[in-house]
């Protein structure tokens, strides 16, 4: 079945041409042979019938009754050899027989067939049901013997003889003649019809061709569009799933970092405003208090206490509610974001942060927004955490959608290989940036540590 496969790995317009081709070949040799065929026996036909017509003007007025006659009078005869013998039908005629119906031969001028009767053929039936028969081919007839001798082809003509007032057949006349000139007719007739068949073949091949293959093209073309768009959506299609199964993975991995996210709020509010209220709930119930006796410098110092650590309390749950709740960034720019970020952390931590912002993009969506608040403010806490925060730049750069945002520090750095996949900082980034479509890349060593988030166009919305 190679074949086959190497077939139909063709074209249209190749598999058009070559079996077209053959076929067109094929119609054009049967066509040809059909049309020579008819075209040689017309020929045949009419220049039989023109001598046939001569020699019947010519040898009719010399015959008898053929009905009452059983073989030609010798004046009839010795007429007839005189008439055939001389002038241009002599020299036309090679042979010429008379014949009645049972196939006895009436005359002839060849004198020793003269009432022998032979085999009555095909050709001589039809001559006696009033057709005329004209063959043009080298003799086989059993009386043929001295026409078959000259070893070429001649015209062989039956012509019948009717009887003028009920127009009966009741002889035929056979005769052979040279036919001169006939030969080269034909070649030029098959030469004519050949030609005008293949040139015929030819133009009509060559219109479906040009159909053809011009369909083929646009076919083709078709087909090539429609391969590179089923690739494209092949392409769109995996990629798709690839960011289905990351999305898929982030909102676990999100689900997972929230319970983490309350257990470290939970610890933050354990250990740290928990324990200063209780200390101050348990000085409450101390003696100094009680006692009606304490002196009151001992009971003011108490209560100066209680206050202190009831005011690191509110000062601890502060700190983690200013973390916890976002500020007003829906109207915002990417500007204002940043440098609310950069100046709360200035704020709190009491270090500059060099900020470059270079902006010229569309409307952010929300959701982008808090996330690049987010992003800039746990980077610049890792700053200052781990790196001492030292040389703390942001830059902040927007254009036509394109969001690249950079955080960094020239502190000693850290191994990212080190880092738990439970911590909640660079671990919630990357979560977070990715469910989003965004990338996340950090970069670390001995000259310090820059956190990379970029965006690529996206739809406002909420």
């Amino acid at each position: 079945m190679n074949w086959l496969r190497r077939w139909n790995a063709r074209s249209l317009a190749s598999q058009f041409f070559i079996a077209g081709g053959l076929v067109s070949i094929a119609a054009m040799f049967l066509v040809g042979v059909l049309v020579t065929h008819l075209i040689e026996d017309a020929v045949i036909h009419n220049s039989g019938a023109a001598t046939a017509l001569y020699v019947d003007s010519v040898v009719a007025p010399l015959l008898p009754d053929m009905q009452t006659e059983s073989l030609l009078d010798e004046g009839s005869a010795q007429a007839l050899d005189e008439t055939l013998g001389q002038g241009a039908l002599g020299r036309r005629l090679v042979s010429f027989k008379l014949w009645r119906s049972d196939g006895t031969i009436l005359y002839s001028n060849e004198k020793d067939l003269v009432g022998r009767k032979f085999p009555v053929s095909d050709k001589l039936q039809r001559a006696f049901a009033g057709s005329l028969v004209a063959r043009y081919e080298i003799a086989d007839d059993p009386e043929s013997g001295v026409e078959r001798a000259l070893g070429k082809p001649l015209m062989e003509i039956y012509n019948p003889v009717l009887q003028p007032w009920s127009g009966q057949a009741v002889a035929v006349l056979e005769f052979y003649e040279t036919a001169e000139g006939l030969a080269d007719s034909l070649a030029h007739a098959r030469l004519r019809s050949w030609g005008a068949v293949a040139a015929v073949t030819g133009l009509f091949f060559l219109v479906l061709s040009a159909l053809v293959f011009r369909g083929s093209r646009t076919i083709e073309a078709q087909r090539k569009d429609l391969k590179e768009r089923v690739t494209e959506l092949s392409a769109l299609l995996s990629e798709n799933r690839g960011l289905q199964r990351r999305l898929q993975r982030a909102s676990q991995r999100v689900a997972a970092l929230n319970e983490t996210y309350l257990r470290s709020i939970g610890a933050d509010l354990h250990d740290g405003p928990a324990q200063h209220i209780a200390y101050a709930s348990l000085r409450l119930d101390s003696d100094l208090l009680i006692n009606a006796s304490t002196k009151p410098e001992a009971r003011e110092r108490e209560l100066a206490w209680i206050r202190s650590s009831l005011a690191e309390a509110m000062t601890e749950i502060r700190n983690i509610c200013s973390g916890l709740v976002l500020p007003q960034i829906e109207k915002s720019t990417i500007s204002e974001i940043v440098l609310r970020v950069v100046e709360a952390h200035q704020h709190k931590t009491q270090t500059f942060v060099e900020t470059i912002v270079d902006e010229d993009g569309p409307e952010l969506a929300t959701a982008v927004k808090i996330c690049l608040y987010r992003f800039i403010q746990e980077a610049l806490n890792n700053a200052y955490r781990h790196g001492g925060g030292v040389e703390q730049t942001v830059k902040a750069v927007s254009h036509n959608g394109h969001i690249r945002v950079e955080v960094s520090d020239r502190g000693d750095g850290f191994d990212p290989a080190e880092v738990r996949p439970t911590s909640l900082g660079l671990v919630g980034l990357r979560e977070r940036i990715e469910s989003l479509g965004g990338s996340f890349d950090i970069k670390t060593g001995e000259g310090g540590t820059t956190v990379t988030m970029t965006f690529e166009p996206m739809e406002v919305g909420d």
